[in-house]
């Protein structure tokens, strides 16, 4: 069916969410509720004993501090709305709030893909360069990798959401849980190529270049670990990046899952096809920040040392 021809101003937007499943909204709320709080108190703890410890003042532990910081911003930028539309009959947003969604939105998850490719040449130096690794990886170099991660993220996003708010719309109701660029655009009246273009551009350079970034690197990594004689040695060296690799693997893995799966021909398959549309976003949004700092932390004895002392320290003070 195509579009009807005509548009008006938006002054806000309708989001559907999962208003065609009342039961799956209670237990929703309850359940992204809970995941939201571990999200805040594990990546705030993360936060704060990599600016606390001494010991974790390093390239790698500023980049996990970066990385959970970007995990609140992203989650805290979504969460909250998604949360409220659970609980109101009306879920309507203006069209501002949407513009400031969706910027945050892509600038974070952009922000993300590059910082996992700065965190893995990290790696790469840290195994096969060791001896080169402070001078390589010194404060005047990772500093402004990181300052480089948030800034190509968030000129991508700037270029893509004012792309998308200069756009004719044919109606305001969003079939989605939150105002992501490519729910917005089904909306559009006009040609979007430039958009499409745009946007594929950008798949390549936050998805394309980072995975091929970060497949080399750990070819070179594996290709070293291997050649270490004992066993002992291949261990921790294994441990190192272990954490970066599972990490990487369920982020990327998630992307592939949302972008490459069939789509469905019958009804009942398309009302499956729908719901899923917007609870496998919803995975990538709440479980992967919610699982990096446990990853990061449930093996690494700096980081369980670094927590344990600040709980002492707490406890010391009282």
């Amino acid at each position: 069916m195509e579009k009807a021809n005509w548009s008006s101003p938006v002054a806000e937007f309708i989001i559907l969410g999962l208003s065609a499943y009342p039961r799956l909204e209670k237990m929703f709320f309850v359940l992204i509720l809970m995941m939201y709080l571990v999200i805040l108190l594990g990546n705030g703890v993360l936060i704060l004993v990599t600016i606390l410890d001494s010991r974790l003042h390093t390239p790698m532990y500023f980049f996990l501090g970066n990385l959970s910081f970007l995990d609140i911003c992203y989650t805290t930028s979504s969460i909250p709305l998604v949360l409220d539309g659970f609980l109101t009959p009306r879920k309507t947003i203006s069209f501002s709030a949407c513009a400031v969604q969706m910027f945050l939105s892509f600038a974070m998850a952009g922000t993300e893909c590059v910082l996992l490719g700065m965190m893995a040449f990290d790696r790469y130096v840290a195994i096969c360069n060791p001896l080169r690794y402070p001078v390589v990886m010194s404060k005047a170099a990772y500093v402004p990798m990181a300052v480089s991660s948030w800034a190509i993220g968030g000129t991508a996003s700037a270029v893509h959401t004012s792309l998308t708010i200069q756009l004719p719309f044919c109606g305001n109701v969003i079939n989605h849980l939150v105002c992501e660029i490519l729910a917005i655009l089904k909306l559009a009246c006009t040609d979007i190529s430039i958009n499409v273009i745009s946007m594929g551009v950008t798949n390549v350079i936050f998805l394309g270049v980072p995975v091929l970034f970060i497949s080399i690197s750990y070819v070179f990594i594996i290709a070293t670990i291997l050649r270490i004689p004992s066993a002992e040695g291949m261990k921790k060296a294994f441990s190192t990046c272990s954490a970066h690799f599972t990490v990487v693997v369920i982020f990327y893995g998630t992307l592939l899952f949302m972008y490459r799966k069939p789509k469905s021909k019958d009804s009942l398959g398309a009302d499956k096809e729908d719901l899923s549309d917007k609870l496998i976003p919803l995975f990538y949004g709440v479980v992967i920040p919610m699982l990096n700092p446990i990853i990061y932390s449930l093996r690494n004895k700096d980081v369980k040392a670094a927590v344990r002392n600040l709980m002492a320290h707490k406890c010391f003070t009282q």
